[in-house]
This record gives C-alpha cells, structure tokens and sequence, in this order.
C-alpha cells in the first residue's frame, strides 16, 4: 500500500512556511518587547539619543547566546577595556517558550511523526531565524562618548584633547553560529517535553523513559519563575523603587530564581560586585558581592545578611518531591522505583549543569589616561558570577536520587492503594 497525503497534509506543506514565519516573528517580537522595558525601567533611556534600540538589540543577540564585544578608542594617551558575558534569561525564557509552542502548534494531536516531516519544520524555523538573527547582529553595535568626570583626570583629558569613547559591536559570525544552535536546541527540547508531540517511530521507546524526566525539570524550573514573579511583585509593591524590580523581573528573573534553585541545593557560587557598572540584581545579592575580593555566594554568606534563605532548601525539596512524584503517576507501571531515581537524578545534573552554564557572568568596563586613575575612577565597572560546577553537579544527582525515589515510592504506594480499592468491584463484576 502506498501513503497517501491528505487534503489536510498537503496544507500544512503549503502553509509551513506562513506559520514558521509567523512564529519567528512572534516570539522575536516579544524578545525586544521585553527586553525594552526591562531596559527601559533600568533607566537605559537616559543613554544619548538614537542608541536604545541599538541597546536593545544587543540584549536579544546575549538572550540568545550570542557575543557582544565591548572596545574603545581614546587615542594613544589613553586606554579603555572591557568585556561583556551574560544571558537575561527573562527575554531567553519568552522567546523559547512562545517558539516552542509555535512550532508544536502544527503537530498536535498526532502520536507519531515521520523524521523528514521534523526535519523540514525545524529546517523552516532555522532558516527565517538566521536572517533575524543576522539583522539582530548588524544592528546591535554603537559608540559612546565618555566623561572624563571632574577633578584631576577630566583636566588632564582637556589639557591632551582626550574624548575616549567606549562601543559595543556584535560578533556576527558567532552570534549568528550560537543563535541557530539555540534555536534547534529550543526546538528539541519542545519535542522532548511535551507528552503530545509525536516523535519518530524509531524514537518512540524515549517517550516513557526521557519525556517525564525532562517534562518534570521544565516543571521544576517555571515553577521557581513563577514563584520568584510573585515574590518581585509584592516587593515592587511594597518598597521603594520599584522600576529596579521591574528591571529584574523583566531582564533576569530566571537569573536569579535558578541561582536560587542552585543555592537551595546547596552549591556554591564566586562573585564580586565592584563600582557603579552593575546588572540588574536584589538588593541581598548586592549587599554579598560588593566586597574588595571575590565572595562565596551560598546558603551560609546569604543567611549572614538575610535568614529567610534557609527556606530555600526547604522550597526546592518540596517542589523537587512534587515533580518526581508527578513524574513517576503517569509512568507506566513496568518503570522500577530506582529507575524512576535514577532518571530524576540524572535529568536534575543536566538542568543544574544548564543553569551554571547560563547563570554565568562577567562584565568588565573600565579607562585610564597615562596610567592615571586606576582606570578612572567612576568609570570602572565590574560584575562577576561564576559557579563551581562539580560540586553543583555531585549535589544535584543526590538530591535526585533522594527525591525521585521518595516520589516514585509515593506514586506506587498510591497506585497500589487504588488497586485495592477497585479490586472487590473488578471481582464481584467478574
């Protein structure tokens, strides 16, 4: 017998490229929305006129992967470095999630799906998104004027004729290489997420065994942004300058809720806060970082300055336990408590691994005229976080272990308890 194409197929074929354009579009679009305001309530409209949407466009490229590279040019008196590595995850998170149900969309409702049908959907999105990305790139470079201040520096910066100027420029080839990677990593992950995205019939034994897990961890990250929104919105709302917490919940709340998550588990971050260039961040992060050196960032240095984070292990046990016991409910009977564990726990290393990945930052501006100023003081800015992996990683297939068995061996007790209840029914119907 010979497949036929249905009225209904041949559709899709014809309109594919209409809804892969309409989803690129929609989900870039949402991209600068938030990344404007984000930009906008950290004041980022004070810049000189004409570079904001410039601005923007470079925070779209960083939410995607891509590379911005920080330079300057004050002349051969003068000197200017720095450097720019970091992810807001709020505009990342909203461009992932509205791509990822665009391209699911069309492939509702159907359990499996033929590998060159996926093939073409993903070719689609990739192609469009390497010309947005590309026009993303070339707009996102700019150059400003910097004030040499007052005082000893400034006089010395009229008496030379020194204007140093510091810009930012997109790395094309790199941006548009990392971003098309992200794109097909963004499409992946929806196929491995969603329970009714069809897959491949080679690929169908992974439904059972790699969708709760990756399904639970998906889970478990919204979770913590959600509960993270409803915390900023009650602080926005009941505290002093709110535009600061708009800016981070619209720049880097997954940032700082998945640190959180980290932290809850018990991992450990170095970092260091140093002059008025800073990122968006709470006002606790602040407070712990802004030290001569750099500083651990875990459970203990942030119970020094605020104790309520001890509840962090708290929230992360009980929502861990929640997924896993989610997970292991709709898996079928025939998967093992340990294997439930063991899947948990190996899904939790990936995901934390992801978030150090990610949650990684380094941003650096700074000036010198003649050696003078140590780079200028007031110029100089620098923001570092960086994780210690393995440790994060060691931590994280524990707490799997530990809570995707409590959970499997909930769903079983559960399940079982079920059976005895339906047993005498099933007997006196028999």
């Amino acid at each position: 017998m010979t497949a036929r194409t249905t009225p209904s197929d041949r559709a899709v074929a014809r309109h594919g490229w209409f809804q892969a354009l309409a989803t690129v579009l929609g989900g870039l679009v949402a991209m600068v929305v938030v990344a404007a305001l984000g930009l906008w309530a950290a004041g980022a409209t004070d810049l000189p006129a004409g570079s904001f949407p410039k601005v923007v466009a470079a925070t779209v490229v960083t939410a995607v992967g891509g590379t911005v590279e920080l330079s300057g040019d004050a002349g051969a008196l003068a000197g200017t470095e720095g450097g720019l590595t970091v992810m807001p995850l709020s505009v990342t998170l909203t461009g992932a999630l509205l791509i990822g149900w665009g391209f699911l969309r069309p492939l509702r409702h159907r359990a499996v799906a033929g590998t060159p049908e996926l093939a073409g959907w993903i070719a689609r999105f990739l192609a469009l998104w390497l010309i947005a990305l590309l026009a993303l790139a070339c707009t996102a470079r700019h150059t400003f004027e910097i004030s040499l201040g007052e005082g000893a520096l400034s006089d010395l910066g009229d008496l030379l004729g020194v204007r140093p100027e510091v810009g930012f420029a997109a790395n094309v080839p790199l941006t548009v290489l990392v971003g098309l990677v992200w794109l097909a990593g963004v499409l992946l992950l929806a196929l491995m997420v969603a329970r009714g995205a069809p897959l491949p019939g080679r690929l169908l034994r992974f439904h059972t065994t790699v969708r709760p897990a990756a399904h639970a961890m998906v889970q478990l990250l919204l979770a913590f942004v959600v509960i993270g929104l409803v915390i900023a919105l009650v602080v926005a709302a009941t505290r002093d300058h709110p535009s600061e917490t708009f800016a981070v919940i619209l720049l880097g709340l997954p940032n700082v809720v998945w640190l959180a998550l980290t932290i809850g588990l018990g991992a450990t971050w170095n970092g260091r806060v140093d002059g008025p260039f800073g990122l968006p961040m709470p006002k606790l992060l602040d407070e712990v970082l802004r030290t001569p050196d750099v500083s651990t960032l875990d459970l203990g240095t942030l119970a020094e300055h605020d104790g309520r984070v001890w509840w962090l292990p708290v929230v992360a046990g009980v929502l861990l336990l929640t997924v896993a016991f989610v997970m292991a409910a709709v898996a079928p009977p025939r998967i093992r408590v340990w294997q439930h564990a063991v899947h948990l726990a190996v899904a939790l290393a990936l995901t934390v691994l992801m978030v150090c990945l990610v949650g990684r930052v380094s941003a650096r501006l700074g000036l010198s005229v003649l050696g003078i100023g140590d780079l200028g003081e007031g110029l100089t800015g620098q923001v570092l976080l960086d994780p210690q992996v393995w440790g994060a990683l060691g931590l994280a297939l524990l707490w799997g272990l530990v809570t995707g068995f409590l959970g499997a061996l909930l769903a079983l007790l559960l399940r079982r308890r079920r059976e005895k209840q339906h047993a005498p029914v099933s007997a006196g119907a028999g």
